[in-house]
């Protein structure tokens, strides 16, 4: 586990690259899964929980961990599978998602692997059950290893806001972005409902796509049809950073690469506040990040970004 730990606290070389990195863990059965890195804090043996009035039904109790008290997750539970019983022998995975830190409650944990954007696929269609809540799947050591949609679980237990501020000003928006659209992308079907909710309240025409490879496909397609530039039809583009087969920063990365794309301004909208590399953004050339998901700061960053240009 100590080595588990300290690998965990050594992971920022390969954003960027088009890679990440994998803690692969079971919950109440011989399933593997597997979580971004990037997103977690530490692993830790489950101390004693708290039981707590009126909890939401996957929250097992709460803990008090370096002098925060953090909500303890059953993802076993919380993803359609039986509860994980012995919580004393188990462990909990403390991440930061959604600017806030959560406990996942898991049965074991193994190792980190390092893997390709490109190697992790999106699930197969038509699942239903406890395959409606994978983002992503993809192979290791010849076995399927399922990637938790963790947004999903997140706002079953405690759902966003996604209403823009009343008092937000649409006009400016509407006046800079004309007839053109927003790309959105975003692997996480949650994450796209809430954006395209914030927005369609200011008025705004929106295009949804699942991972970075479709929106680049989607920008380049777009590009042949105009004479000078993608934003003669397309505003801006808000992307998430974890992605299957392409990520955030690789999708930005090439934007940039493409003179008909390079003008585009690009905000990343992602779940990695915690972590978040400020240098690598600039690197790749974003405009903009924001962590999920507060409405009025995606709505005032497009009219920003819509308005300079």
């Amino acid at each position: 586990m100590a080595s588990i730990l300290d690998s965990v606290n050594q992971r920022t070389q390969l954003v960027g690259q088009n890679r990440l990195e994998l803690l692969l863990f079971r919950l109440a059965g011989r399933q593997r899964f597997g979580i971004n890195v990037f997103k977690v804090r530490e692993v830790l043996q489950c101390p004693p929980l708290t039981a707590i009035p009126k909890r939401n039904k996957f929250v097992r109790g709460i803990a008090h961990i370096r002098g925060q008290t953090i909500s303890v997750i059953d993802l076993s539970l919380a993803t359609g599978g039986r509860p994980i019983e012995n919580t004393k022998d188990s462990f909990i995975i403390i991440a930061e998602y959604n600017r806030s830190v959560q406990g996942f409650l898991v049965n074991s944990v193994e190792r980190i692997i390092n893997i390709n954007w490109e190697a992790i696929m999106p699930p197969p269609k038509g699942t239903g059950g406890r395959q409606s809540y994978l983002t992503a799947v993809t192979e290791i050591d010849k076995e399927l290893v399922e990637i938790i949609d963790v947004e999903k679980i997140l706002e079953e237990i405690s759902p966003s806001p996604t209403a823009v501020s009343n008092t937000f000003e649409t006009q400016t928006i509407q006046q800079d972005l004309g007839d053109r659209i927003i790309l959105i992308a975003d692997d996480s079907a949650v994450a796209r409902n809430q954006v395209k909710r914030a927005l369609d309240s200011l008025g705004i025409a929106m295009h949804l796509v699942k991972n970075g490879r479709e929106a680049l496909t989607y920008l380049q397609e777009v590009a042949a049809q105009c004479d000078q530039s993608v934003t003669e039809k397309i505003g801006l583009m808000i992307s998430d950073i974890e992605m299957p087969d392409m990520d955030g920063y690789t999708l930005t990365a090439e934007v940039r690469l493409d003179p008909k794309l390079k003008p585009l301004h690009v905000i990343l909208h992602t779940s990695l506040s915690g972590v978040f590399n400020q240098q690598m953004v600039q690197k790749v050339g974003a405009d903009d990040f924001i962590a999920k998901f507060n409405p009025d700061e995606l709505a005032e960053s497009v009219r920003k970004w819509l308005h300079t240009e």
